[in-house]
């Protein structure tokens, strides 16, 4: 299966975070599924990290070198994403979630996230 990981699924698996739960531990951790990370992540991830907002003992280098060294696929952002991004009702707001929402559409990928706001978009949520 191919699935993209929302950012903080990514933060709580390379952290061993209690809040990462086995089932999907498990399924990222499985050699049949190809885990995608959206660039989208990594620029989240940036913006948090210089306001202050990422609690981690790292620089962001060296938090991305962890994510790379995972074997996490990085999904750039085409065309095509912007295009069904420009196509997705405002139920949420948040312009990382909606990118993943629009590249896990276009891509057919099942889209791992605890976010409350997923579900009333036809994604393939994991959660």
């Amino acid at each position: 299966m191919n699935i993209l990981l929302d950012t903080h699924i990514v933060i709580w698996f390379i952290t061993n975070d209690d809040k990462l739960s086995r089932k999907i531990k498990d399924l990222i951790e499985d050699s049949k599924n190809k885990c995608f990370v959206s660039i989208a992540s990594y620029w989240e991830l940036s913006i948090k990290y210089a306001q202050g907002r990422l609690n981690l003992n790292s620089t962001i280098e060296e938090i991305f070198n962890i994510i790379e060294k995972s074997g996490f696929v990085i999904l750039p952002i085409t065309l095509n994403h912007i295009i069904q991004l420009s196509k997705l009702e405002h139920f949420h707001n948040d312009p990382f979630d909606r990118l993943m929402i629009s590249q896990s559409i276009i891509e057919k990928l099942h889209l791992v996230s605890n976010d409350n706001y997923f579900p009333a978009y036809k994604v393939k949520l994991i959660k």
